[in-house]
């Protein structure tokens, strides 16, 4: 018996009966011979953290535009506490936090430079739109490792692109959007309690907004301090889904209605307030101009593959792969003038 094969086995032995086991997988689009070590989705893990787009999410931005302080988060520190979040949770419920894990970590391969507000220019520009959750299943089967894709299990790639609900319905039981497994929920309420939680912490930081504006009510329900409200928010969690006999993942009413109306404050004081606003107006600038030049030029900057897809979507994945500071960057190359050098 193998490594890989013991731990199978100990899956099925310690495991809730609602876990999506390794050995349970719908397997991949190439099939692969089994590792020696590693379980699928211990390998689907391993793969989206050595990937280059992982490694580019060090530099993209999470709420705040570039920021210099050292303290804010990015797209990467957003992936590991949505992973960390998720994992508590998986492991509480006896789900499988492997599976759990891959997810979480491959959630956001595909967002855009400046966050929402490069993902909302670029929908713009592109015919058919763009959203970074079908970005993210793009970059894993069609972009990364030279057009090859990660070719990641099926359960990893529905965890992937079904993280994501917007200012929807958070764990709709019913949303046709709804992964598909127990451990894709757990991803996708744990995105929500992870930026909730740490935008607000940024926004105190950056002084956009205080403590005492926070509704004294949201303050009451889920607490005062970061930990806190991270800490009732994941045992809500726990607790209702083991009371729904983990057929599905659950928030009780309570703590539900507290986190969307929290996640409507951030919309209206922080995501959508005129600061924002007034850096949207420049990510559409930068964003804009240097679709335009690039589109004129793509054989300069646009990888051959996909080779079916047309120049526009390929132009749309390389901006869409920049981090902020290649942006700004390239920017400044294409479009400002360059100082004479004088002798």
């Amino acid at each position: 018996m193998t490594i890989r094969e013991e731990l199978e086995k100990t899956e099925q032995q310690i495991l809730s009966p609602k876990a999506c086991l390794s050995v349970h997988s719908k397997g991949r689009v190439r099939p692969e011979a089994p590792h020696v070590l590693r379980t699928d989705f211990q390998r689907d893990r391993d793969r989206i953290i050595h990937s280059k787009s992982f490694r580019r999410l060090k530099h993209k931005t999470q709420v705040f535009l570039s920021p210099f302080g050292d303290h804010y988060r990015t797209r990467l520190t957003h992936c590991l506490e949505v992973s960390q979040i998720a994992r508590t949770i998986a492991k509480a419920l006896r789900l499988n936090e492997d599976l759990t894990e891959a997810i979480a970590l491959g959630h956001d391969l595909g967002h855009t430079p400046f966050g929402h507000a490069g993902e909302q220019t670029l929908g713009k520009l592109l015919p058919l739109g763009f959203h970074h959750a079908d970005q993210s299943l793009r970059v894993v089967e069609k972009l990364e490792y030279d057009g090859k894709g990660l070719n990641l299990t099926f359960e990893v790639r529905d965890g992937i692109q079904r993280h994501s609900k917007g200012r929807g319905d958070i764990l709709d039981e019913d949303a046709e959007d709804m992964p598909s497994t127990l451990e894709g929920q757990i991803v996708r309420v744990s995105d929500v309690i992870a930026y909730v939680n740490h935008d607000i912490d940024d926004a105190l930081r950056a002084g956009i907004i205080k403590d005492e504006d926070i509704p004294a009510g949201l303050v009451r329900t889920l607490g005062k301090w970061h930990a806190t409200r991270i800490d009732r928010m994941v045992m809500d969690v726990v607790e209702a889904s083991l009371a729904a006999g983990l057929e599905r993942i659950a928030m009780s009413e309570r703590i539900m209605k507290a986190v969307v109306e929290l996640r409507e404050y951030l919309y209206q004081n922080v995501y959508f307030n005129s600061t924002a606003r007034d850096e949207l107006r420049k990510t559409e600038k930068i964003i804009g101009d240097l679709f335009g030049y690039i589109m004129g030029r793509p054989e300069d900057y646009v990888r051959p593959y996909p080779a079916s897809d047309p120049v526009i979507a390929r132009v749309g994945d390389f901006i869409a792969g920049m981090t902020d500071r290649y942006a700004m960057a390239l920017y400044e190359q294409i479009f400002l003038p360059k100082a004479w050098p004088i002798l």
